[in-house]
């Protein structure tokens, strides 16, 4: 494996195994049923649950003792098995195959890794359906375009990276049961959470964007406040400094029926709070759904 270009971790106890996926998910999972005396399931669990990287492939590892006498797959939610014992030849077949249908299937974005576009949308009515008291977070970067023409887009990329970094570290320490990130693209993210976790989420995001922002801005930005950039129109203008705008809707307070009534109030919010200078997020409070 390693000499086709793959690094592989081997980890041969269920501690250290979930230790190293909550610190660094792997991108494949390779497993062996009843690893660790029944760890494997703990492992499973720990995987599907990965906010940094959703659908981790897993293999699961058989005898085919184990393959005949059946498996619930309900409890074993893999993507694919390997009968013990197998050649060289097959791992890397089965491991490049599972690459090749996670690229086909799934649509996390090749910049933060976070799922993109069809994995919100889903999200979001996965969240509407279960009738649950939820908030939708779209989360925005304010003056990121400027902030590109003026330091360049590989800049630009560490910023994007940085902040989903901070998004999914926030949540998974304090808001991780039932939560989901994507990475709808560019400077744009949306998360959930459920309501009573929404206010200390958004606070600590903000808070925990402002102590390392200035990490990558140049002193003398920092010292005036801002920088001077070409505008849309062309005409130079001062910019603010980088800062997050975060529109709350809450799915229990306005009667959603599908993502697209979510998307168009969460557009409403945006607007709403882009307008405050600074780091803020806005609660949508109002009952019921209007498209206008």
């Amino acid at each position: 494996m390693e000499s086709k270009g793959y690094q592989l971790i081997c980890c041969t106890t269920r501690h250290d195994s979930i230790a190293f996926v909550l610190e660094d998910p792997p991108d494949i999972l390779i497993l062996e049923k009843d690893f660790d005396d029944g760890g494997d399931l703990d492992l499973i669990r720990a995987v599907t649950a990965c906010l940094q990287k959703t659908n981790i492939p897993i293999l699961l590892i058989l005898s085919e003792q184990e393959r005949l006498a059946g498996l619930d797959w309900g409890k074993y939610p893999v993507d694919d098995i390997l009968l013990f014992p197998f050649s060289q030849e097959i791992l890397l077949t089965r491991v490049q195959l599972a690459e090749s249908r996670m690229i086909r299937v799934f649509d996390n974005n090749p910049l933060s890794r976070l799922p993109g576009n069809t994995s919100i949308l889903r999200a979001i009515q996965k969240t509407l359906d279960s009738g649950g008291r939820d908030a939708v977070c779209y989360v925005d970067i304010d003056n990121f375009k400027p902030y590109n023409d003026h330091y360049g887009f590989l800049r630009g990329d560490e910023v994007i990276l940085m902040v989903a970094r901070v998004i999914v570290n926030v949540i998974e320490e304090i808001a991780r049961q039932g939560s989901f990130v994507g990475h709808v693209g560019g400077d744009d993210f949306v998360f959930i959470v459920k309501e009573d976790k929404v206010k200390i989420t958004c606070e600590t995001i903000l808070t925990n964007f402002e102590m390392v922002r200035n990490m990558f801005l140049n002193p003398e930005d920092i010292e005036v406040g801002g920088y001077v950039e070409h505008d849309r129109q062309g005409r130079e203008t001062m910019f603010g400094l980088l800062s997050l705008s975060i529109a709350v809707l809450l799915t229990g307070h306005r009667k959603f029926k599908h993502s697209g009534e979510v998307s168009a109030a969460a557009s409403q919010m945006k607007h709403r709070v882009k307008q405050v200078e600074g780091n803020n997020y806005m609660i949508d409070r109002r009952e019921g759904y209007s498209p206008t």
